[in-house]
């Protein structure tokens, strides 16, 4: 059993105010939260388990990375971070085992290497990232001009 389950959050700071898709379109480009849990203007939530870690992960990643920039010095005016699931069987149930991070960024006076430190860092202290230990979690990040 392998399976993957992804989530794409699009958003421009740390203050948990982003618009969310997911493969299966249960969230689809809508204005989210990122709180506890994800909700909607209407108040709606929910979709698969594997899709809403996805989706923790990726906006969690996304702000703990505007973080990172704001203490450089550098103000990104687009963030976003697509959160790839690959779960396997572990022992008879579901895992996580991997998961990849595709970064987008829009980030005026940084360079591609400083922005991958940056990235890195937000990486380590993300806190779904510590969550999620025994994943092995990468990184790819592109950055705009």
């Amino acid at each position: 059993m392998k399976r993957t389950a992804n989530a794409v959050w699009r958003g421009t700071g740390k203050e948990g105010k982003g618009t969310l898709s997911t493969q299966s379109g249960a969230f689809k480009d809508q204005p989210y939260s990122f709180r506890m849990r994800f909700e909607n203007e209407d108040g709606k939530q929910g979709t698969n388990p594997e899709e809403l870690i996805a989706a923790a992960h990726a906006g969690c990643f996304t702000m703990a990375l505007a973080v990172e920039l704001e203490k450089a010095g550098f103000t990104a005016k687009e963030l976003s971070t697509e959160a790839k699931l690959h779960l396997d069987r572990v022992d008879g149930a579901p895992t996580i085992t991997r998961i990849d991070l595709v970064l987008e960024g829009e980030v005026p006076g940084i360079d591609k290497e400083q922005f991958m430190d940056l990235a890195n860092g937000a990486k380590k202290n993300c806190p779904v990232s510590r969550l999620l230990k025994t994943a092995e979690i990468t990184l790819d990040a592109a950055l705009k001009g």
